[in-house]
């Protein structure tokens, strides 16, 4: 906590003690920080910033005008330097922000002139946009690419029931396994089925949709669950099994995890009559090093 040094008591000396006119022109600039006296605090006064402002950003050296820290009104560094808020200063006299400064620059060159980053670095300027609060530049990372296809694909997974949770769940399993084998990998099974039921020579998708009109009766006939570790779907999408298995693949190597995976087959059980399951089988393998 920053307080301010507490006004000094006066002397017995009257021509010594300083007249209400002077102790306001004191305190025309902001206090320095020091230690105070126990019940002596002032209120800290308004921070005041140059026309062209010193940063050191994590270690990392920016020079900008305060207006272009100012420029959207919402944003945390126009509450940072509005002056309300006490900002320290290194000892070379840059204000400092504790905060990895890689990626400062590109936020600094769309608050000056608009300017977005490079492909390869939208992802990390919009997490740092997001941290600095910086509407406008989400608003337009949004729009771009990566993130307008992340956008395309995280609709698709919302389809997806239990989508993050069968991703934990393939990552405990191969670490408990891996673990009791005392293995550098471990494999699973992995069901991914599009279908909810499996499409009989007698019925034909309506309209394009995946949903087919069974009598109860008829639906707990094909009802049953896979021998498998995991299970994804079904979904009603245009998305098919491969792009779903791009999706698992991609989220599970973003957590570090090295995975490949082949089809090992299908579901082989039998439904009703001369009719199985067929739903296809992946083995995944999971290497932890």
């Amino acid at each position: 906590m920053v307080v301010v040094t507490g006004q000094n008591k006066v002397s017995g000396n009257p021509d010594d003690a300083m007249s209400s006119s002077d102790a306001e022109d004191d305190f025309q600039e902001p206090a320095t920080p020091t230690a105070t006296q126990a019940g002596q605090a002032l209120p800290l006064l308004p921070q005041q910033f140059p026309e062209v402002v010193p940063l050191n950003v994590g270690g990392m050296y920016f020079t900008t005008r305060l207006s272009t820290l100012r420029r959207y009104e919402d944003t945390m560094l126009a509450a940072m330097f509005s002056g309300r808020h006490y900002i320290p200063t290194d000892a070379e006299g840059r204000y400092f922000i504790d905060r990895d400064g890689t990626y400062f620059g590109d936020i600094l060159n769309f608050l000056r002139s608009g300017d977005l980053p490079p492909r390869e670095r939208v992802r990390s300027v919009y997490k740092e946009a997001q941290y600095y609060s910086i509407g406008p530049l989400l608003d337009n990372l949004e729009d771009i690419q990566p993130l307008k296809g992340e956008k395309v694909r995280q609709a698709f997974l919302g389809l997806m029931p239990y989508y993050k949770d069968h991703l934990e769940r393939i990552i405990e399993i191969a670490k408990l396994r891996a673990m009791q084998r005392k293995a550098r990998f471990a494999k699973l099974k992995v069901c991914v089925f599009k279908e909810e039921m499996p499409i009989t020579p007698y019925e034909c998708p309506h309209f394009n949709s995946l949903r087919f009109e069974r009598s109860e009766s008829e639906t707990k006939l094909f009802e049953h669950h896979c021998e498998v570790d995991v299970s994804f779907g079904p979904w009603e999408a245009v998305a098919d099994v491969y792009d779903l298995l791009h999706c698992i693949v991609t989220d599970l190597s973003d957590q570090g995890i090295t995975v490949d995976h082949q089809c090992i087959g299908v579901c082989d059980k039998h439904l009703i009559n001369h009719y199985y399951c067929k739903r296809p089988i992946y083995e995944f393998k999971i290497t932890w090093w």
